[in-house]
């Protein structure tokens, strides 16, 4: 089990990393829809995790 110090970082992190594939989404969306749709893929799956460590945060 993870501290409660390690679990913000690693949540930070994750939501730092949704945000950027958000963004280069957003940047090639009209040039290449694939590769936007992959960096969306990559944001979604990277705050799902953050998710799941919010709620293991609220049970300690």
């Amino acid at each position: 089990m993870k501290t409660i110090q390690e679990l913000k970082t690693r949540i930070k992190e994750l939501s730092q990393q949704a945000v950027e594939f958000s963004r280069k989404a957003s940047e090639v969306c009209l040039s290449d829809r694939q590769q936007a749709k992959y960096f969306r893929q990559q944001a979604r799956e990277a705050s799902k995790r953050a998710q799941v460590l919010i709620q293991e945060l609220k049970c300690q």
